[in-house]
């Protein structure tokens, strides 16, 4: 798997916001990549040395429109810390 298929988006929520200046960076991520697919491609996408990955799986919410009514997708966030001596991401510079 591509690292750039197993990173899909940065996540952009006050708690992934809050752990910008701890060096933690939230990202949705492929629902099959595991932990270290998601370590190594961190590491190879942002030049970053990573301490830990926790992962949480989102089930999709009911929305109803009318009688009609379905789920939203289910989703897979990363939450992901690097290591103290380990360079910030620029990406989330700008929003810490």
């Amino acid at each position: 798997m591509n690292a750039y298929d197993v990173i899909k988006k940065p996540v952009t929520s006050e708690k992934s916001y809050s752990g910008i200046n701890i060096k933690k960076y939230g990202f949705f991520v492929d629902r099959n990549a595991t932990k270290t697919d998601i370590k190594k491609a961190v590491e190879e996408i942002f030049k970053v040395k990573v301490a830990s990955v926790n992962t949480v799986n989102i089930k999709g919410k009911l929305k109803r429109q009318g009688r009609t009514q379905g789920y939203t997708s289910d989703v897979k966030k990363a939450y992901v810390q690097l290591t103290a001596d380990s360079k910030a991401i620029e990406f989330f510079e700008s929003l810490g």
